[in-house]
């Protein structure tokens, strides 16, 4: 079954791919992933994706749309897993049109619920290191040494998009932008809310359910 997982940030959703990833052997296709890919290999979409994000701007749909079709057309049979698209209900049009096209279909879209202060407390605990950029967690996953990275000594920061009033701003404005698409996979009967709190193996155990 190929499914949309979505969720807000911190929801989870890169740590149940993974795991998806290593025992269905999905493939887990993540826009942020495309975007860096296409820039780093300089190719047309990839130029054109970077001239809006140099601007601060929003990449257009034509553009997003082109970059997932071009790792779909290349999947064959295998099943996958779509994260972080679609964001909107054109997008969800878009990916619906492109689909049938290619012979493909969205069985689920799984939405990864989790209540705002548990999001607010993900979020707002990371930490990051200045040096080799690896993460951390004060509660989940906290340095040996506080304040400095287990990795390479340096300098552990919270970055400045990691700060409680940010983080609850970047909150509201994705459940306004997502709840048009929680009704759109609804009314296809493609909708289901999936608790993402707890053990990781309990919330993979539910999602699991749910496919």
């Amino acid at each position: 079954m190929n499914i949309i997982l979505f969720g807000a940030p911190g929801a989870g959703k890169g740590t149940q791919s993974a795991l998806l990833v290593e025992r269905r052997t999905m493939k887990h296709i993540s826009t942020g992933d495309i975007f860096r890919s296409h820039i780093k290999q300089q190719t047309e979409l990839g130029r054109s994706a970077k001239v809006y994000m140099d601007q601060g701007k929003l990449v257009p749909d034509s553009i997003v749309v082109g970059m997932v079709e071009d790792v779909l057309k290349g999947l064959g049979s295998q099943n996958f897993i779509l994260d972080g698209f679609p964001r909107t209900v054109p997008q969800a049009e878009a990916l619906e049109g492109m689909l049938k096209k290619n012979g493909l279909e969205i069985g689920k879209a799984l939405f990864l619920e989790v209540p705002m202060d548990d999001l607010m407390g993900r979020l707002t605990g990371r930490r990051v290191c200045s040096g080799c950029g690896a993460t951390y967690h004060i509660a989940s996953k906290p340095t040996q040494r506080a304040g400095v990275c287990d990795l390479c000594g340096s300098e552990v920061i919270q970055r400045a998009d990691d700060k409680e009033d940010v983080i609850r701003t970047r909150l509201e404005a994705y459940e306004t932008s997502t709840a048009p698409l929680k009704a759109y996979f609804a009314a296809q009967g493609k909708f289901s809310a999936v608790g993402g709190t707890g053990q990781t193996e309990d919330v993979y155990r539910r999602l699991v359910g749910q496919m």
